[in-house]
């Protein structure tokens, strides 16, 4: 069974907004495709070796003559630089929504104890957290057909031209106002399953 692949914002979890009504709208629409959408950890390094595991069981874990299922991927703010590490590293197609760009140099005021924002669960946030997001900067993106992005100009949070200048050429919506959570998400998600299932363009 295919797998879409949720990446929830940094210091948020599987119960946010956008993750809800995406795993309701796929068990309403398709359900044919398995909904995933793991905690994240704050710190990269972590949540990248566990997303590589589910990215790499799904590819890998198929019966010996089957074709490999594919893996769609959504990632919201900070599950959009997840999302796109995952898509440059093993060719999945990411729809990303006001994805942060470049991270690592806005962390510092994450510095020391925090609380998830739905879970209340504490951690703590060190320098060396932030260079691991340093390091996995993507940079160029490879691929171009891989990606939709969905911007709003009101985003409160990330500035949406960072992501406008990084995934220049790609699939790109940029709606007037809105905000970090962008508003008109439940209006996109057909549109958005349809970008993940279909052929990249050659």
């Amino acid at each position: 069974m295919p797998m879409l692949l949720y990446l929830h914002g940094f210091n948020s979890s599987p119960e946010s907004k956008k993750a809800l009504q995406t795993q309701r709208w796929y068990a309403d629409n398709a359900a044919d495709i398995n909904f995933v959408c793991p905690a994240l950890p704050p710190f990269a390094d972590r949540a990248m070796g566990m997303l590589r595991s589910l990215v790499e069981a799904q590819i890998e874990g198929q019966l010996e003559g089957q074709p490999p299922e594919p893996v769609y991927l959504i990632g919201s703010s900070m599950g959009g630089f997840f999302a796109t590490r995952l898509a440059e590293q093993y060719g999945l197609r990411a729809v990303l929504i006001n994805p942060a760009v470049s991270p690592g140099r806005g962390l510092d005021k994450w510095l020391g104890e925090n609380r998830n924002y739905t879970t209340d669960e504490k951690w703590v946030f060190e320098p060396q957290h932030i260079a691991e997001y340093i390091a996995l900067d993507p940079g160029d993106i490879k691929d171009k057909s891989h990606y939709k992005v969905l911007l709003q100009t009101g985003d409160e949070v990330l500035d949406y031209r960072d992501a406008q200048r990084r995934y220049q050429g790609c699939d790109m919506v940029i709606e007037e106002q809105g905000d970090h959570s962008f508003t008109t998400y439940h209006q996109h998600l057909a549109a958005i399953h349809q970008f993940l299932v279909s052929a990249p363009s050659s």
